[in-house]
């Protein structure tokens, strides 16, 4: 699964909307992210890791790096 996938799937599963996630960005973190936006960055795959931070972070996740064993 690729991360527009991931990112679509825990938005689903928090009953929440791309819409809602950006507006609770700008409230908690005051940076104005728009919607179309997002969708176009992953569309392109061009999303950078710390928008991908502040997603998670409004959906109470986080990305965790695992040494392989």
């Amino acid at each position: 699964m690729d991360v527009k996938s991931e990112i679509k799937s825990i938005i689903a599963k928090r009953a929440k909307t791309l819409k809602e996630v950006c507006s609770e960005i700008e409230q908690k973190h005051g940076i104005c992210i728009k919607p179309n936006n997002i969708s176009n960055k992953f569309r392109r795959k061009t999303i950078k890791f710390d928008e991908i931070e502040k997603i998670l972070d409004i959906l109470d996740y986080h990305i965790e790096f695992v040494q392989n064993k």
